[in-house]
């Protein structure tokens, strides 16, 4: 039986590793796979999946508008498609995390989602909160704080790299831009407005 996973976590856990192996898993064993990533970050160019230690795969882009079980049911039909699996899924809509649930149930086929739980002000992303309602397995992928604690949250940090927590939800950047932390961390930083005030301690 198909199910629908949702991996999690802070900034530079390993996602986009972890999706680029999986669907490398499915290939290897002469099995197709569909992935998906959202058309907002470019980062690292158009129509592909890339992470931080050099790997890449092509990728077809979604935004808020795209239709997922009907494009992925059409690809289907033509060429059997064994697993989908999506990055960057907390930009994905309330509909578009139903729909994917619809490629697990009427399809069935596996989706396996990877993206961030919460954004800068540790709030949950739209995406990652009907995904973390509606998954059938939540896999949390872990990475550390400075400290050596898990880290959990994200800061986001402004062009002199101070800590802020105003603003638009999305903002598109990556090292420079965006810090993991651990809670604790996340919360000191933000009430002195310094990360190397208590990197230092």
């Amino acid at each position: 039986m198909a199910q629908l996973y949702f991996y999690y976590s802070a900034m530079n856990a390993g996602k986009s590793t972890a999706l680029l192996q999986s669907s490398y898993n499915y290939q290897e064993r002469g099995m197709r796979t569909l992935v998906y990533t959202a058309e907002i970050d470019n980062r690292f160019g158009s129509g592909k999946v890339s992470s931080r230690i050099g790997l890449s795969s092509p990728a077809k882009l979604y935004n808020g508008s795209t239709q997922l079980f009907n494009e992925i049911r059409e690809e289907h039909q033509r060429d059997a498609v064994h697993c989908v699996l999506v990055d960057e899924c907390q930009f994905l809509t309330r509909d578009q995390v139903l729909a994917l649930s619809d490629v697990v149930d009427e399809l069935d086929i596996p989706v396996l989602c990877y993206g961030l739980r919460t954004d800068f002000q540790g709030e949950l992303f739209g995406g990652s909160q009907y995904l973390l309602a509606w998954s059938d397995k939540l896999v949390e992928l872990k990475t550390i704080c400075f400290c050596g604690r898990k880290a959990s949250m994200v800061l986001r940090l402004d062009q002199e790299g101070r800590p802020y927590n105003q603003g638009e939800q999305v903002v598109i950047g990556g090292n420079e831009r965006y810090v993991s932390v651990c809670r604790k961390h996340y919360k000191e930083a933000l009430q002195t407005g310094s990360l190397e005030g208590i990197q230092s301690e």
